[in-house]
């Protein structure tokens, strides 16, 4: 067996083996966690050199995937606040979290519009730099009362920004100074694949670390908090998939709205609801990627 044989029978359970690796390695975690923004700038760049400028459109597609973000982060908080506030946080921070910047990647990978998942990447962090302040003040926040709307827009901003769209200007500015080096970069879509598996390795070890130090007594709440987070990872996948294949990409719609950028939503959840509620996009990490990895293992299988 050579090494393209090699890479091509390993790449369906890269995630698997990068989410046990975290599971099993996550007291050395700390050590390397720095690097992760580092490895999602690296891979962007190379999923944006693959998408012409032209192709960044707002369609129905983008405004629908927006709606049922905004729509399923307030029904989930409603339905669920009379029970348990906690649990309703957790959730709510599931539907309302934008795309993961990792989802063109995954979207390219498995034959989906890898332009569609972009621009409605971008919209959707936008959406939720504006609304988070709004919505956390009202239902459930505290530490946001003593920060100005402006100021926490801002805060969110800047940790968003520089991650989701210098990699989007760089390749821009590529393609149009150095459209030879661009074209080289856009033929190794399969070394983001890679990168994002280091990077979901280390955000699982430090996922694990933090349930692992929370006391026994919230147990309960955490297995209702990642019951939570399956729940909403599943519709989100389900009624992505369902408007994508009305807008005529079943599988940028999915991925879109199902695949999110969880280490945004775990400090969004540490910084300004109840510091417990993290573990609902912290469990939401483990179901968007087994859903992934059973998709990428039918689509190499096809």
């Amino acid at each position: 067996m050579n090494g393209a044989e090699f890479r091509k029978k390993l790449k369906p359970w890269m995630l698997p083996i990068a989410m046990v690796g975290g599971v099993l390695f996550h007291d050395a975690i700390a050590k390397v966690a720095f690097v992760t923004p580092y490895l999602i700038f690296v891979m962007l760049c190379i999923t944006f050199c693959k998408v012409k400028p032209s192709e960044f459109k707002i369609t129905r597609l983008s405004w629908l995937l927006l709606t049922v973000q905004i729509g399923g982060a307030l029904g989930a908080y409603f339905a669920l606040a009379p029970f348990n506030t906690i649990v309703a946080q957790g959730v709510m921070i599931c539907f309302l979290c934008p795309t993961a910047s990792a989802a063109p990647v995954v979207t390219g990978m498995l034959g989906g519009g890898i332009a569609r998942v972009t621009t409605f990447s971008v919209i959707s962090n936008i959406a939720m730099a504006l609304l988070a302040p709004i919505l956390f003040s009202h239902y459930g926040a505290e530490s946001i009362h003593n920060t100005s709307l402006i100021d926490a827009q801002l805060s969110i901003l800047q940790r968003v920004a520089p991650l989701l769209l210098l990699p989007l200007i760089i390749a821009y500015l590529l393609r149009r100074i150095t459209p030879k080096v661009a074209q080289s970069i856009a033929t190794h879509q399969s070394a983001s694949f890679y990168l994002w598996s280091i990077a979901l390795f280390i955000v699982v070890g430090r996922a694990v670390s933090f349930i692992i130090s929370e006391p026994s007594g919230e147990i309960p709440t955490m297995i209702a908090l990642a019951i939570g987070a399956a729940i909403a990872c599943c519709i989100q996948f389900w009624l992505g998939r369902k408007i994508g294949y009305l807008c005529g990409d079943k599988i940028a719609g999915a991925q879109g709205l199902g695949q999110k950028n969880t280490i945004l939503a775990i400090w969004l959840a540490l910084t300004w609801l109840h510091p417990l509620a993290s573990v609902g996009p912290a469990a939401y990490i483990a179901w968007q990627n087994i859903i992934n990895s059973a998709q990428l293992y039918r689509a190499q299988k096809k």
